[in-house]
């Protein structure tokens, strides 16, 4: 039996992210990855505040939260290795000279285009080359695992595999996205996870020119890629299910590549199943059962909020003093 210094049981944005956190700072951490396509990879990678905040009508204080994870993503981008476009994003839909008012409120830059607004506030990076990079990061070892059950014995968690595998460690974060709860836990952590709503997603890859930048309008969006284009996304509460609807494939690509003025070429699209708390924020920090920390339902912003919340929990296990942000992501807010 294998026996780091935490495991992390899933293998999606906030999972890795910590690992890496955790792995930077000295700890030896095993990430246990079911296998297979997750919402983080079957996202679009987009680090994007400014539109986020607009679009969603975001409160100032929410904005605002967005904005300092996004401030936290070149040191974390340069300390592991992965690449981080700052071309920032586009917004063609309608009334852009209030859209740009409304950013300028809650402190982004914008400025009016021929076509809507651009903001350099929103960033990017390419999904599978960050994934990748963040498996590979100094102290990770990621394992294909599907976990079975996690009891509590002494002083150590014991995780065990359907394949009969099992690892200990003292500490062991549940990244597991809106995956249901897993046996052994108790029932107030058991409670946290059911308040996670899941929300399916689809997007279509699209071989094209690729646009510059993010381009996004009322209903579809596009994001540079290695193919050409990702057009997307779904927002589907609820839903589980992970088959691919040929219709919105058909409906996003034909959206797509009208906003850019392209022909394109459909590629098998990606659906993923996000998880989303009730207040749209992750959970970030420990449970009431020792050495359990959860970094779970970051909605459809994981990749923006992926380096705050591996902050959040890595200083949550070595007993630092916690950002100001830690509160408000605290998974007891629900209990």
């Amino acid at each position: 039996m294998s026996s780091p210094d935490v495991i992390v049981i899933g293998a999606g944005v906030l999972g890795l992210c910590t690992a890496a956190e955790l792995g930077a700072r000295g700890h030896a951490v095993t990430v246990l990855d079911p296998g297979g396509p997750n919402a983080s990879s079957a996202a679009a990678g987009m680090i994007a505040p400014a539109l986020e905040s607009l679009l969603d009508d975001l409160s100032p204080g929410h904005s605002a939260l967005l904005k300092r994870a996004r401030d936290l993503w070149p040191a974390f981008a340069a300390r592991h290795g992965l690449t981080l476009h700052l071309e920032g994003a586009e917004w063609r839909g309608p009334d852009p000279d209030a859209g740009i008012a409304r950013l300028h409120a809650l402190g982004f830059a914008a400025e009016r285009t021929a076509a809507g607004l651009l903001t350099p506030d929103d960033w990017r990076v390419e999904v599978a080359a960050a994934m990748a990079g963040l498996s590979a990061a100094t102290g990770v070892l990621r394992q294909v695992a599907t976990v079975s059950t996690i009891d509590r014995t002494g002083d150590s968690w014991r995780v065990t595999a359907e394949d009969g595998r099992a690892w200990s460690a003292p500490v062991i974060i549940l990244a597991t996205g809106a995956a249901a709860p897993l046996p052994g836990l108790t029932g107030g952590t058991t409670a946290l996870i059911n308040r996670i709503e899941p929300i399916r997603g689809q997007l279509t890859p699209v071989r094209c020119a690729s646009p510059a930048r993010v381009v996004r309008a009322p209903g579809v969006y596009a994001v540079p890629s290695e193919e050409g284009a990702l057009f997307g996304a779904t927002m589907e509460p609820g839903v589980r299910d992970l088959s691919v609807d040929a219709d919105v494939s058909t409906r996003q690509q034909a959206a797509g590549l009208s906003l850019l003025d392209h022909q394109g070429e459909g590629l098998p699209a990606r659906v993923g199943i996000r998880g989303s708390t009730p207040d749209g924020l992750p959970m970030a920090g420990a449970s009431r059962e020792p050495g359990l920390h959860l970094a779970l339902a970051p909605r459809r912003n994981g990749w923006l909020l992926g380096p705050l919340v591996a902050r959040i929990v890595a200083d949550g296990i070595e007993g630092r003093a916690p950002v100001d942000d830690a509160a408000t992501l605290d998974p007891l807010r629900f209990a």
